[in-house]
């Protein structure tokens, strides 16, 4: 795919889980061609096709800012906050959303289970919502 093959220094691009960030650095020979600086601080390795280095990725998570359309993606805002027990029971029927650090809801499962264990310890309630029925 060689999304990124012609990644620069100091590019503005989006990922779908931190949000806005910056190319702050570009491997000629690595399996990461870049490193991005997001807005909180996190600097997250990514392969030419925009695949993150951490977590059990296994697709495409960042895009250029210019190439996203983010009129798709849910940004509303929570309605009801859940109790730690809702947000519990929800999980194991696999009915939960959590909001990600970019503000998308995002589904809970094998990739957000740490992010989303930390928010619960954290109590961070606020971040968490049953998943809308379509």
């Amino acid at each position: 795919m060689d999304y990124f093959k012609n990644a620069k220094k100091g590019d503005v691009v989006f990922g779908l889980v931190f949000g806005k960030g910056i190319i702050v650095d570009v491997f000629e020979n690595s399996h990461y061609k870049i490193i991005v600086s997001f807005e909180n601080e996190h600097e997250i390795p990514y392969t030419e096709d925009g695949i993150a280095g951490l977590g059990k990725f296994k697709e495409q998570t960042l895009f250029y800012k210019s190439d996203i359309d983010l009129t798709e993606l849910d940004f509303t805002p929570i309605s009801k906050i859940l109790t730690p027990k809702k947000i519990i029971k929800l999980m194991d029927k696999k009915k939960l959303e959590v909001r990600l650090p970019s503000g998308i809801w995002h589904k809970c499962n094998k990739a957000t289970k740490k992010y989303t264990r930390e928010m619960l310890e954290k109590e961070k309630f606020y971040l968490f919502r049953k998943q809308p029925s379509n």
